[in-house]
């Protein structure tokens, strides 16, 4: 007799409707705040995005409730702030979503191939570039309020060193996008439970926002 624990409460790499629906979601929530007063989306979407996400993190149990919660607020933020790059960079948005699916598209291609390996040292390197990445960014957030300015990461800064920072940026963000494939294929090899689905959703829901984020600025250069 096949004990009751094995039948469909496992993690499944065929199963990629968690992903979907999380997409469709933050794709919905981000077409209804993409408006010229979408300031309180902002700053909705934002601070509960962050807190659900935080939640998602130490409580992976609940990620079937919190990651479309986290979708919905995430596109609130997308959606609000997309609006603002629109009027200020003219085809900014649509550029933005097309390099953010190609680069997805071709990263699943080329991991599925198997031309990238996720060993260890790629994991080590590719972790503490994205933690050296968010100092930098804790450092501008804070040092600005001591009117301490970290000059690259200005969007309308075109030097080559700006150009050379963003474009790092994105492609450590893409690399992300490697590791959320490895972990959820890795999760579905060792029988992970059936949760961990959504939670491997949400990695990759996170990775995509970062890698869009990392598009925007790359672009405005």
């Amino acid at each position: 007799e096949i004990p009751l624990r094995l039948v469909g409460s496992e993690m499944c790499i065929r199963d990629r409707d968690k992903t979907g629906i999380s997409l469709a979601l933050l794709i919905f929530a981000g077409y209804f705040a993409y408006v010229p007063d979408g300031f309180m989306f902002m700053i909705i979407g934002g601070l509960g995005g962050f807190i659900v996400a935080i939640i998602t993190i130490f409580k992976k149990t609940w990620a079937p409730i919190t990651v479309p919660l986290y979708a919905i607020l995430e596109g609130l933020l997308l959606g609000s702030i997309s609006y603002m790059y629109g009027q200020m960079y003219d085809g900014i948005v649509l550029n933005a979503i097309i390099l953010t699916v190609s680069i997805l598209a071709s990263l699943l291609l080329v991991y599925k191939s198997g031309y990238i390996k996720v060993t260890e040292n790629f994991k080590l390197g590719v972790a503490a570039a994205t933690g050296g990445i968010a100092l930098v960014y804790l450092f501008s957030i804070f040092g600005g309020f001591f009117g301490i300015n970290i000059s690259f990461l200005d969007p309308n800064n075109g030097s080559l060193m700006s150009i050379g920072a963003s474009l790092f940026i994105v492609i450590i963000a893409s690399l992300n996008l490697v590791m959320d494939f490895d972990f959820i294929e890795e999760g579905a090899k060792k029988g992970a439970p059936k949760y961990m689905e959504w939670f491997g959703a949400f990695g990759l829901l996170v990775c995509l926002l970062y890698t869009s984020d990392a598009a925007d600025d790359l672009l405005c250069v």
